[in-house]
């Protein structure tokens, strides 16, 4: 694209309004620095408590005998387990206080009861339907078993006469967006981690605006963080003065609170009920390799059209619906007409991750297809932060024979998930699994394909904090069209790419080395 295409497209924020002096002089700025007087008053307090610390030294050790018995038999995966006792043993005093303002819940106990209520109340809004569920169960039985699973995890039925299309970059998923975007009649509801102005986000922009001005319900949400750098905290008011209603997910408050570790990182675009977008694009030109500053951004996408869309239309509704507004639900579900004219193979399960219950959906689906493979699984994702049971999946499918291939990408976002990465590259290949580094720069897709019938597109990203901490979303398809595209696509990918061998891995530099053995410890915690 051209720099004059660059600059258009519409805009609500001068340049000048941006950047580190707009930050500095906001009201993030200020909620900013009460939440660093806030760490500190905590600080000064286990301060004073290391004061005292000498004459109760005895009592110190039966503490943390205590503490290791209790982390020993909570429910916490073993990753987190070993984080917290290092810090514990460590630093008793301190890690027992932070785990247990951690294990309070301190700032999220209300989302999550809240969030609770409102997937027990649409629970039975999509109900399963049984032909689709039955001809998956005659084809394949493993696939119909992980829907049980997720069935009991939310509200996550099997659809089949659903049509999906695969996109190989953001370029190719943007220009049908706004293709779409121009068809929606009734409403169209957007929900991304990432929106920043430039011209992906102001054509898309434009096109909300006029849609709004005709009457169609236009709603929009991002995640909290997005006024730390990209949108200031007025940015609702702004879209709101267009006729956007417009709601940020947690956004910044000046109270230190665990609830600030939950993020929405979920890529959901839904459009009269008839259409979903999902997979790892947010809006900003980087996504579309305007001005990335890691080489050639590779990502990928979905279009959906058929039932399956309304598990997406759900899932927003039900992020939404968090706020104080009377909810919504059944007038934007099971749309007339919204399967398509021409009947297409396959089965489609669309699905939500939350850290706020008990179900590890997005880990569990990957392990499924891991476990289940019987010729490859083929993967791209940008981080590699691993717990024990996804590395364990990961090293026994090759070991028994499957052919496991893992692109990541070749010029790294971030210094530590880039590190932190490489520590799992030994023992993988040990096991048989083959690694390779996209060379044109930085991959962010996250992409399973396995043995020509199954893959997911969505959210969900292979690191500790995609499969813990974030709302996420994906869609899970078995035996569609589009899996031919998805595997091609991946075999195009690696033709571009190094591979990582054992005596690759002599020339990592010693600080990457140094500093992925040391966060590793702490890497349920990054």
């Amino acid at each position: 694209m051209n720099k004059q295409n660059e600059r258009s497209g519409m805009r609500l924020l001068s340049s000048g309004k941006r950047g580190f002096f707009r930050i500095v002089f906001s009201r993030v700025g200020l909620i900013s620095l009460l939440l660093i007087l806030q760490v500190a008053l905590i600080f000064a307090v286990m301060l004073w408590f290391y004061k005292i610390l000498p004459h109760l030294l005895v009592v110190q050790g039966l503490f943390v005998a205590v503490m290791v018995l209790i982390l020993i038999n909570s429910r916490a995966d073993a990753s987190s387990k070993i984080t917290w006792l290092i810090l514990i043993m460590s630093a008793p005093l301190f890690g027992t206080l932070m785990y247990v303002y951690v294990r309070m819940d301190v700032g999220h106990r209300l989302l999550r009861d809240r969030l609770r209520g409102i997937i027990g109340e649409t629970k039975n809004l999509l109900p399963q339907e049984p032909p689709a569920l039955e001809t998956l169960k005659n084809a394949h039985p493993d696939a119909a078993a992980l829907d049980t699973y997720l069935n009991h995890s939310g509200c996550f039925p099997v659809y089949d006469n659903c049509e999906v299309k695969y996109f190989r970059c953001g370029e190719e998923k943007f220009k049908e967006l706004l293709l779409r975007l121009e068809e929606a009649k009734d409403f169209i509801f957007l929900e991304y981690f990432i929106i920043e102005e430039g011209y992906m986000w102001g054509r898309v922009l434009e096109i909300l605006c006029r849609k709004a001005a005709e009457g169609v319900d236009v709603r929009v949400m991002y995640d909290g963080t997005n006024e730390f750098a990209t949108l200031p905290a007025s940015y609702p008011h702004l879209l709101a003065e267009y006729g956007i209603k417009c709601r940020p997910f947690a956004p910044l408050t000046p109270f230190v609170s665990t609830h600030y570790n939950f993020r929405d990182h979920r890529k959901i675009l839904v459009i009269d009920g008839k259409v979903a977008f999902t997979g790892g694009i947010n809006l900003s030109d980087r996504y579309i390799n305007i001005g990335s500053p890691y080489g050639h951004w590779k990502d990928t996408a979905i279009m959906l059209r058929g039932r399956a869309v309304d598990s997406f239309t759900l899932l927003f509704l039900q992020m939404w619906n968090m706020g104080p507004d009377e909810a919504e639900y059944q007038k934007y579900l099971a749309v007339p007409d919204s399967e398509p004219q021409s009947p297409f193979p396959g089965w489609v399960i669309t699905y939500g991750d939350s850290p706020l219950d008990s179900y590890r959906v997005g880990e569990m689906v990957y392990s499924d297809i891991l476990n289940r493979a019987e010729r490859y699984v083929h993967i791209m994702t940008p981080y590699l932060i691993l717990d024990g049971e996804l590395e364990t999946a990961l090293r026994f499918a090759a070991q028994r024979g499957v052919d496991v291939e893992l692109i990541l990408p070749g010029i790294p976002d971030k210094p530590v998930p880039y590190a932190l990465a490489k520590t799992h590259y030994a023992a993988l290949l040990e096991a048989g699994v083959r690694i390779y580094e996209y060379t044109p720069g930085f991959v962010h897709a996250k992409v399973f394909v396995s043995d020509d019938c199954k893959a997911v597109v969505g959210s969900i990203n292979l690191d500790y904090r995609s499969l813990y901490h974030h709302f996420e979303c994906a869609a899970y398809m078995c035996d569609t069209p589009c899996i031919k595209d998805i595997e091609e696509d991946f075999i195009s990918t690696r033709s571009q790419c190094r591979e990582v061998t054992q005596e690759s891995l002599k020339d990592i530099k010693w600080h990457t080395r140094l500093l992925g053995s040391v966060t590793k410890a702490i890497s349920t915690m990054l």
